[in-house]
């Protein structure tokens, strides 16, 4: 059975790029970089992925990504999942990206943004991979931050087929945030949400109703909804 699945085509939903990020790339960005990393070993690393719930895995997240610098570096994140995507046989691939996470690190959008599509274009080369860029929102920053976001990206517009939201999500609605998707439609923009995953089901509610999302990312709180 693990053989017949490993063969089938498939389409990637739902993949943040920034979490893609092996421990061993990790470890070679920080060097190259002359950073550091809050782990003693790549093995350290990888045990520390072993998480229980949502923060966990962001602080974990976060930490990791700090090492991603450079043009160069966004390109081989990214052609490193493409080639394991491709092991997979996954044949196409939406993508998550979240420039403010970058950003605030004084980071310029367009270093992001080159670098990752020039990595989603030699994928398709190579390993025969279409792929679509999805911006993302941090929801725990401010609905300011967002519309700022938003902007900055105007210059890059065809490169992204949507807009998405994630990050911390107890604490911060998609109501939060209806000014910034409003005006992410309004350019033509797809929306898709994270809601219900350690939010209650009404943030799914509230996701459809106000930020009129295509598309809800893990969702699975909906059962707790009467």
């Amino acid at each position: 059975m693990d053989e017949f699945i490993a063969r089938l085509p498939k389409a990637e939903l739902h993949l943040h790029i920034e979490g893609t990020l092996e421990p061993e790339l990790a470890f070679q960005l920080a060097d190259k970089n002359r950073m550091s990393l809050p782990f003693a070993s790549v093995e350290e690393m990888r045990a520390a992925f072993d998480f229980s719930d949502l923060q966990s895995f962001l602080d974990l997240y976060y930490a990791s990504v700090s090492v991603v610098c450079s043009e160069e570096d966004f390109y081989e994140l990214t052609l490193a999942y493409l080639k394991k995507a491709a092991a997979q046989n996954v044949k196409h691939a939406e993508i998550f990206f979240d420039p403010q996470t970058h950003t605030a690190r004084n980071i310029p959008m367009g270093t992001i943004v080159h670098g990752i599509t020039a990595a989603l274009k030699d994928g398709q080369t190579q390993y025969g991979i279409s792929s679509k860029l999805i911006l993302s929102f941090l929801r725990h920053l401010s609905a300011e931050s967002a519309m700022e976001t938003l902007e900055q990206a105007a210059p890059f517009r065809d490169h992204f087929i949507g807009v998405g939201l994630d990050s911390s999500e107890l604490g911060h609605p998609p109501s939060k945030f209806v000014k910034a998707f409003d005006a992410a439609r309004q350019q033509g923009y797809h929306v898709v949400c994270h809601a219900g995953e350690e939010g209650p089901p009404e943030y799914i509610a509230e996701a459809l109703d106000l930020l009129h999302a295509e598309r809800i990312d893990h969702g699975v709180r909906c059962m707790e909804d009467p």
